[in-house]
């Protein structure tokens, strides 16, 4: 694997290949790599001849509030872990590659960016929108690969794609989780072990939804009510949001018809480490009529 730091001969080696016939995947990562980044990285290499993994930690997503500086860094490992993976390039520039002294574009995606996350983290998304379009430009990726676990932001580099009609083909791989269910988080290691254990209820709270909606639940607001009872069994982890909405817009409605595909997203804190999850749901066209209360 070779690791590259500067846009221009990142440019540059994806130019070559392309014009050698070869086809490129990019996994773009802030780094801290787990197992759900590999599972990215391994598909990856099962799709294109060619895969650049990204490390950018990317200040434009991140509020003066947040954790942009003590975020879990560690180059070695990162790159250890990628060259055991198959990895062909590490692309991993410094900030003023990307974003020079005198760089002053933005770019504003509206619609879905404009919920839950986007009301909890304002900035978020067009600082994600921004840095996802940069890379892949310089990476001239033909296959971009993202994980489910981060769902409003697939969907907001979905209407990236189409609405500045790029020539890239998205794959949105399924959550890797821990043994207990835990979604697998770079911020993880912000929890100890007690504290995973107990965030593993995320997981169980989506669960009980997914049951409930089994056994005949069609209502947002029950379905809501499950997942919201459920989180509030263990006392340190505080609600930021809980939604089930349309998977394909994140729109509300009262109440779900059969067939409809829908989406549960979670955003709560275990103490002071902010997690989010999601399950997707295709509400069934019958239930199991002996569904006890």
């Amino acid at each position: 694997m070779k690791v590259i730091t500067t846009p221009e001969e990142m440019q540059a080696i994806s130019q070559q290949n392309k014009f050698e016939g070869k086809k490129i995947a990019v996994v773009p990562t802030m780094g801290f790599l787990h197992n759900g980044h590999l599972t990215l990285v391994k598909k990856a290499k099962e799709v294109a001849d060619i895969v650049i993994t990204t490390l950018f930690v990317n200040p434009k997503q991140f509020a003066p509030n947040e954790d942009f500086e003590r975020y879990p860094r560690d180059f070695e490992r990162d790159k250890k872990l990628l060259t055991e993976s198959g990895c062909d390039y590490l692309f991993s520039p410094d900030i003023s590659s990307i974003y020079p002294i005198d760089f002053a574009t933005s770019i504003s995606i509206g619609g879905v960016t404009k919920v839950f996350e986007g009301e909890s983290r304002p900035t978020h998304f067009d600082g994600v929108a921004l840095v996802v379009l940069k890379l892949f430009n310089i990476t001239l990726a033909d296959i971009g690969l993202f994980g489910q676990k981060d769902y409003q932001q697939t969907l907001v580099i979905k209407k990236l794609v189409k609405d500045l009609n790029l020539n890239i083909k998205l794959l949105i791989t399924p959550t890797v989780r821990e043994a207990n269910g835990l979604a697998m988080s770079s911020r993880n290691r912000y929890l100890t072990d007690e504290e995973k254990n107990k965030a593993s209820i995320i997981f169980l709270s989506l669960e009980e939804a997914k049951n409930a909606i089994a056994h005949g639940e069609r209502r947002r607001k029950m379905i809501n009510s499950v997942v919201i009872s459920t989180l509030r069994s263990v006392p340190e982890i505080k609600i930021d949001y809980v939604a089930t909405v349309k998977s394909e817009n994140l729109e509300l409605a009262d109440e779900f018809l059969p067939g409809e595909e829908v989406v549960i997203l979670i955003a709560c804190f275990m103490n002071q480490t902010r997690l989010i999850d999601n399950t997707i749901i295709k509400i069934p066209t019958a239930f199991t009529e002996n569904f006890i209360e």
